[in-house]
């Protein structure tokens, strides 16, 4: 016979209630706790959404595997490919086990990426057709991604919280990675300096638009609101982006770039950074898959994923799904 706790008998109210008690004492929630619907799709939505980046985030990169200037480069620029795919990986785990009371599986996950209901961050649609892009996909990119990730590192699920305390560790590396090539080239010729200030100039608004817009949804309530609701981060897409710029306005200054905008100065009055918006129509047709590589970067993707369904069919020991 099974035996009904008393937690079971309480009515949905009343669960909802002690959990958000839980949440405010600062408690981690963990896998096969009771949890409220609301906060497992928000859970699943963003961590499959993180863990999709991770995966698609290590394209751009990859495609300078082969052409890095020196050997000393290209094994560097392997490591961290490899580092991107594993956070995928990890994360995905996370999502899986958050998925399976509903009976879904990551197969899901990848079908609704190449059916386009799962979205990828907006910065991993962007070109990088030079060595200064790959090196500054380290730095900047991999830069906002700490500042996002660390809001994050006390998030109130347990699972995803352990997850960002690696992965966070390992994207300082990441970001060492692609100051060290900012550097050099920094410290170049003329023809260098210039190819770094174009990568610079490409990626402005790509990383504007990392953190996502500040206003709420047309529904009312805006996805950082419910985020920050149950604890699953602290502060909104603003002030992350402005902790970004406070942070990497004064290094990009330093070392000899100009801001692709004029008008962005830091108003002490108001205590913060005044900036010229990004075009955010731009920012929806990224993420709705029309961005300058989507599609390239989709299809091959998907490619990989049906010409390896073998291993995951011999892993699991049965016929996998492509």
């Amino acid at each position: 016979m099974a035996i009904v706790t008393s937690f079971e008998r309480l009515s949905e109210e009343d669960k909802y209630q002690r959990f958000m008690e839980r949440i405010e004492a600062g408690e981690k929630i963990e896998a096969d706790d009771w949890m409220p619907d609301e906060y497992r799709m928000t859970l699943i939505k963003l961590i499959a959404m993180h863990g999709i980046s991770e995966i698609m985030g290590a394209l751009p990169e990859k495609e300078w595997v082969p052409k890095a200037p020196t050997l000393r480069r290209k094994l560097g620029i392997m490591a961290k490919v490899q580092d991107e795919m594993g956070h995928g990986q990890l994360l995905l785990r996370v999502a899986e086990d958050l998925m399976a009371p509903l009976g879904k599986t990551r197969e899901e996950i990848m079908q609704d990426l190449f059916s386009g209901n799962l979205k990828f961050h907006n910065v991993f649609h962007m070109p990088a057709p030079t060595w200064g892009d790959a090196g500054l996909i380290g730095w900047l990119v991999d830069g906002a991604a700490i500042i996002t990730q660390t809001n994050m590192l006390d998030a109130s699920y347990g699972p995803y919280a352990r997850a960002l305390k690696r992965i966070c560790a390992e994207e300082v590396f990441h970001a060492q990675h692609g100051e060290s090539i900012i550097l050099a080239l920094a410290e170049g010729t003329k023809e260098q300096k210039e190819m770094l200030q174009g990568a610079l100039n490409r990626w402005w608004d790509a990383l504007l638009m990392f953190f996502g817009p500040d206003s709420p949804s047309t529904t009312g309530t805006s996805k950082q609101d419910i985020t920050i609701k149950y604890r699953i981060r602290t502060k909104t897409n603003e002030q992350l982006r402005q902790d970004f710029f406070t942070k990497y306005v004064p290094r990009i200054l330093s070392i000899g770039l100009q801001l692709p905008d004029e008008t962005m100065h830091y108003d002490e009055t108001e205590g913060k950074w005044i900036y010229r918006q990004p075009d955010w129509n731009q920012f929806k047709e990224i993420i709705r898959n029309n961005g300058p590589k989507s599609k390239e970067r989709l299809r091959l993707r998907e490619l990989s994923y049906r010409h390896n369904a073998w291993v995951r069919e011999a892993l699991s020991g049965s016929k996998a799904t492509v």
